[in-house]
């Protein structure tokens, strides 16, 4: 199977100068873990994650006044569409994180994820008759 399959094709897309409430509502509302931050005056896209907000919580910091720029990752690993999904897996485990900007013709397309993965992976769930 391949991260084309799997990937999920909503990408949210927010700029460095939100707040991480800002991010937070827009992930929630979303029902995303992650958002691809682009600055239209930097070179490359980051990734703000679920984790990284709640680090920055967990640190006391004001989530009215951090900006997503201050917590973005910016040296991202990227998959293609046509990257295996045991590729993706091996470089979320290797790198340590969990979720993957998938970039098609050098544009976000999508974001995989480790759920994404194991929903491909693991056998569906039958229902058992009441």
């Amino acid at each position: 199977m391949l991260v084309r399959d799997a990937m999920s094709t909503v990408v949210l897309t927010i700029g460095p100068d939100h707040t991480l409430r800002q991010a937070a509502a827009l992930m929630s509302a979303r029902r995303v873990g992650a958002a691809v931050v682009h600055d239209p005056d930097a070179d490359g896209i980051g990734i703000l994650t679920e984790r990284d907000i709640l680090i920055s919580v967990g640190l006391g910091q004001d989530p009215d006044i951090e900006r997503a720029h201050a917590h973005t990752t910016t040296d991202v690993v990227f998959a293609a569409p046509a990257w295996t999904l045991e590729e993706a897996a091996h470089a979320m485990a290797h790198g340590g994180f969990r979720h993957l900007i998938v970039l098609e013709r050098g544009e976000p397309a999508g974001i995989v994820s480790v759920r994404d993965i194991i929903r491909c992976w693991a056998p569906r769930r039958q229902r058992v008759p009441a």
